[in-house]
């Protein structure tokens, strides 16, 4: 089956490493795409929630397909986020076409686009880390008996549903929290005369085009969403930006012979990622 060209592709929040990530539905994804470009935005491996008694080989997969990419020279850049934040200590490495940073300002197609995780503008975040890292915790069981949920109501004929989004709906907090969001992303990327502001974080994909409050000007704001729950991207291509949302009807045929041979080399050899993740955990211990 012939790839799909995409000019630039983002994704964040996939939170490898925790039961509640689709881990291959993305790798479907991303064997599906030949990307000029891939921006992780952050959170792509869960640090915060390792365990090295839970790294799924599918898990392991999306890092392989990711360094097919690296190698057949695709620019890759891996932002950091906040459950990768022990990265942020490596910000500025760089080797071929693969860069760690903390934020990226692209120019695309003349315009100036700012891209960054998001968490900074999390007040849960810089002030009582103890707790969003006890809230992350919590939305991962959450989403684990939203799994259990949805199995048991497509056994029964029935409709899935999604614990998080009755949630976020029932709470007037969260929705506050959502909106003050992307409104503060807007008006400080006009402030810095950007066109486009990028960012993960708040897992909701989005792309609306949002005035700022303290100034003349307008920015447009995008959101990748997440491979927990939404399953999005975002994608650019001759002057367009879009959200895409995997449907597992249009992945039906992937049972074609696949071209990527990293799937089945030995690279847990040349990268043991569960010990190399444990070393992270003890070092901010």
């Amino acid at each position: 089956m012939a790839k799909r060209e995409v000019e630039i592709v983002i994704i964040s929040d996939v939170h490898l490493g925790t039961y509640g990530c689709h881990a291959k539905e993305l790798l479907k994804y991303l064997k599906s795409i030949k990307p000029k470009m891939l921006i992780l935005n952050g959170d792509i491996i869960d640090i915060w929630q390792f365990s090295k008694s839970y790294w799924p080989e599918a898990h392991m997969k999306v890092v392989r397909r990711i360094m097919k990419f690296i190698t057949d020279g695709v620019p890759v850049y891996y932002l950091t986020g906040n459950h990768d934040e022990m990265l942020r200590k490596f910000a500025d490495f760089d080797l071929g076409s693969f860069k760690l940073l903390n934020k990226l300002v692209l120019n695309i197609d003349g315009n100036k686009a700012w891209i960054f995780h998001g968490d900074v503008f999390d007040v849960t975040m810089q002030h009582s880390k103890w707790l969003a890292k006890l809230g992350a915790i919590g939305y991962d069981t959450l989403i684990l008996l939203n799994s259990f949920t949805n199995w048991l109501l497509t056994a029964m004929g029935r409709q899935k549903m999604s614990f998080s989004a009755k949630i976020k709906a029932r709470f007037k907090d969260a929705v506050k929290f959502i909106n003050q969001f992307e409104q503060t992303a807007a008006d400080l990327a006009v402030d810095k005369q950007y066109q486009y502001v990028i960012c993960g974080h708040i897992h909701q994909a989005e792309i609306r085009e949002i005035i700022a409050t303290d100034k003349p000007g307008k920015v447009l704001y995008l959101n990748s969403g997440d491979w927990v729950e939404s399953l999005t991207a975002l994608e650019y291509n001759q002057g367009n930006w879009n959200i895409f949302k995997y449907n597992p009807e249009d992945f039906k045929k992937e049972n074609e012979e696949d071209d990527d041979h990293t799937d089945t080399e030995d690279l847990d050899a040349k990268m043991d990622v569960n010990l190399l993740l444990e070393r992270f955990r003890q070092e901010q211990s």
